[in-house]
């Protein structure tokens, strides 16, 4: 949801979660088998980009952005200038490092990376959708002893020898003073009694264990696996109909939502096309309180609801509301 995605200080570029038909013409290698050359340019250039992070200092990261990316360095920079709150009090600590290898590709291509331990133990899968050829790495750190435990991804490309930023990505690790593992045991909880809920604890898990969404490990398919085996959740629920008296309103999408560093859910509904403002905060209102009562186990378990409206093809953020002031 658009709205959902300005609102999170979230921007990846050139990458998405797992597309069809992927190619099989890269290699991946990970931290661990990194040789000491790879290890030290990597870790160096991604220290400088994390320290500019930290610092709020844009400039360092603009001129080290790859030439490509020069039409999205506005949404980089404001994803940067809106995570102070997110790495405050924090220190830069890298998680992981991936060296991804698709040099060999004739042409842009949906590609996947399988990188396998050096034991073969664990396997951590990148997927890229429309990649050009060539060398890239993906860098995944934390903001160490931050309140919020931001988390941050970047995304390099080798330019010339050089490697030049090509994507970044900043959200937090924590919320409500919990972190992911906390809501995963929320979740598996509730998971046989309250679906819903339990359904969205586990996005707000998988949000919270890892700062890029094109990742995926065993750890996570498993959570995964959990989240589509939960009883009577939204999964084939939309659109979902909320009886309202003699009114019946439509919900086409509920999201788990975190741009207020809150675990909120943005309801996303289908307007009788009020335009003005104070008509639609009343008709947004109607929305939230007769969708909980139809999911009451949401009330006890999120901060609060997003309410964006749908009409006529056009989607428009109304407000957000606290779960006690929605009656």
């Amino acid at each position: 949801m658009t709205m959902k995605r300005a609102a999170r200080s979230f921007l990846i570029l050139a990458v998405a979660a797992f597309a069809p038909l992927m190619s099989r013409a890269a290699t991946c290698v990970g931290q661990a088998e990194l040789t000491a050359q790879d290890r030290t340019a990597l870790s160096g250039v991604a220290g400088q980009m994390l320290q500019a992070i930290f610092s709020g200092d844009t400039a360092p990261l603009h001129a080290l952005l790859h030439p490509a990316e020069a039409g999205s360095w506005d949404g980089m920079r404001s994803a940067v200038e809106q995570s102070a709150d997110l790495l405050k009090n924090g220190q830069p600590k890298l998680r992981n490092l991936y060296l991804l290898d698709a040099s060999t590709q004739a042409a842009p291509a949906d590609t996947q990376f399988f990188c396998t331990s050096a034991n073969g133990s664990l396997t951590v899968t990148i997927a890229m959708p429309a990649l050009p050829p060539g060398k890239y790495a993906v860098v995944l750190a934390d903001a160490d002893a931050a309140p919020l435990a931001g988390q941050i991804g970047l995304i390099l490309a080798l330019d010339a020898g050089a490697w030049k930023l090509a994507g970044l990505s900043i959200r937090p690790g924590s919320l409500a003073g919990h972190d992911g593992v906390w809501y995963w045991g929320r979740a598996r909880t509730l998971a046989q009694s309250d679906g819903w809920t339990a359904f969205y604890l586990y996005e707000a898990a998988r949000s919270l264990l890892l700062p890029v969404d094109f990742l995926s490990s065993p750890n996570l398919d498993k959570l995964r696996n959990e989240q589509q085996q939960v009883v009577n959740g939204p999964q084939v629920a939309f659109p979902y109909k909320v009886p309202d008296g003699d009114r019946t309103w439509k919900i086409m999408a509920v999201l788990f939502d975190d741009s207020l560093r809150q675990p909120d859910l943005a309801i996303l509904y289908e307007s009788t096309g009020v335009t003005d403002p104070a008509a639609q905060r009343t008709e947004a209102t109607a929305v939230l309180s007769a969708f909980l009562k139809t999911q009451p186990g949401l009330r006890t378990n999120f901060h609060g609801l997003w309410a964006v409206s749908s009409s006529n093809g056009k989607q428009t953020p109304v407000m957000e509301l606290p779960m006690e002031k929605i009656p």
